[in-house]
């Protein structure tokens, strides 16, 4: 009688978050206060081996328990598979859950959960690399073009990339890919920072942090606008002229302007020779996009943050409407939706520069620009990974980073297990940090309470405006 198979016995999940709105990190235009937050998600098997999968899709604080909640909707497609197939063939757990029909009427493939979607297929995609011993981005790499191609969904982007396309594509990255493989081992993958740049900063950390990026190797730094202008004129020339003109500095709006907004704000800026305006505008404007895009260049024009799926993308591309084309790991359907994505950037020449700006996300998104490079575009020319440095310390394989580059994973999997211990601390909202957190809040409030009503000489002057 044959071994029963191990299966897939549990998908646990945690909603995770970390207060970084105290000190501003992370905050923009449109987000003034984000506390970096995961949706997390944990594969457990009966294999016996200990190898779990482990996944998370990025919220910023309020509505990571409507994340949570979206994934455990997903766990009956998951529990009681058997993990060779799943890890043989990670496609069918993507097209099980996209075609849930009705779970998809929630979307379909987009929103909160698609983006569950995105965490449940990453932890797969985890657990697969992790049992075949190697990082994902080797996983990846290593695979004959045409499994690859069957891991990829060309519904409605067909008229784009048809798997004939995709396997041409992926048939001629592979020349030359063990010595591109040789370049990354040895340099590394170029690498981007936001840290100097959130809205929140002044200008003297702005400063600071800037002429230590140039320092640390970074070629390129990013400042968050469109808040107010006079402060992003301000903001610019600090920048500026901290890092000097052989650095290029790209700006982010983070969705905050109407098209005409968009293009005057831009060019206001356009002396202090901004390589791109990041989301100047709704993702979903795929036109409005093309009219900025038409009128601000030479100033390029770079989204992916927030667009949803494949089609967004595609449309774009077909538009002309970005200069810049950016992945995020862990807000569309996961790997395979993203590889779907890469294509269609490699059809369409447009270059891919992925979005990293909260928890985990450089830890994930770097094992797909390494692919890409090594096995698909097969070039590194205006392509960086955006890096910021918040949260690393939390992850038992953090990225590493050296002279501005991303120092490629060797330890098997996505990156993406966090440590035990920040799972206890920062799970929301039972952790020890939010308990002790929550605790010493109440205990502040008591003691204001206590001290009874402000002297009349200090109490506030009702009759003012609010």
């Amino acid at each position: 009688m044959p071994p029963t198979p191990a299966r897939i016995t549990a998908v646990d999940t945690y909603d995770i978050r970390f207060p970084t709105s105290r000190e501003l990190d992370g905050s923009d235009a449109m987000n003034p206060d984000p506390d970096y937050s995961a949706a997390y998600v944990v594969l457990r098997t009966d294999a016996g081996d200990g190898i779990e999968g482990h996944g998370f899709t990025f919220t910023i604080g309020r509505g990571n328990d409507v994340q949570v909640a979206a994934i455990r909707a997903l766990r009956h497609h998951v529990t009681g598979r058997a993990v060779d197939e799943v890890c043989a063939d990670p496609g069918t757990v993507n097209r099980a859950l996209v075609g849930d029909s009705q779970l998809r009427w929630l979307g379909p493939e987009k929103g909160v959960m698609h983006m569950a979607i995105g965490a449940v297929v990453n932890a797969v995609w985890d657990l697969a690399a992790k049992r075949a011993g190697k990082p994902l981005w080797q996983l990846l790499a290593d695979a004959t073009p045409e499994w690859l191609v069957s891991q990829v969904d060309f519904r409605y982007i067909a008229d784009a990339l048809t798997p004939e396309d995709a396997l041409a594509l992926l048939r001629q990255g592979r020349r030359g890919a063990a010595a591109r493989e040789a370049v990354l081992r040895e340099r590394g993958f170029p690498g981007y920072t936001t840290s100097p740049g959130w809205l929140g900063y002044s200008d003297a950390k702005l400063t600071r942090l800037a002429r230590a990026a140039v320092a640390d190797g970074f070629t390129q730094i990013k400042l968050k606008v469109g808040a107010d202008l006079a402060d992003d004129i301000r903001r610019c020339r600090t920048a500026r002229e901290a890092i000097g003109p052989g650095v290029r500095m790209a700006i982010d709006a983070n969705q905050r302007w109407n098209v005409d907004e968009a293009v005057a704000w831009t060019r206001a800026l356009a002396e202090f020779d901004p390589y791109w305006v990041e989301e100047p505008t709704s993702p979903d404007d795929v036109l409005g996009h093309a009219a900025i895009r038409a009128a601000v260049a030479p100033v390029k024009v770079a989204t992916g943050e927030h667009v949803q799926n494949r089609v967004v993308f595609k449309q774009l591309l077909q538009a002309g409407a970005i200069d810049v084309l950016q992945i995020d790991a862990a807000r569309v359907g996961g790997v395979n939706e993203n590889l779907a994505i890469l294509l269609l950037a490699a059809r369409f020449g447009v270059p891919v520069c992925p979005h990293a700006g909260g928890v985990g996300l450089c830890e994930l998104v770097q094992h797909l620009s390494m692919f890409d490079y090594v096995a698909l575009a097969g070039t590194t020319e205006n392509r960086v990974i955006e890096y910021v440095d918040h949260l690393h310390e939390h992850f038992t394989d953090p990225v590493v980073m050296r002279a501005g580059h991303y120092t490629p994973p060797t330890a098997p999997g996505f990156s993406a297990t966090m440590r035990a211990e920040s799972i206890a601390g920062f799970t929301y909202p039972d952790g020890t940090f939010w308990t002790a957190d929550l605790a010493q809040a109440d205990h502040t409030q008591a003691d204001h309470a206590s001290a009874g009503p402000a002297p009349a000489d200090l109490a506030p002057d009702k009759g003012a405006a609010a």
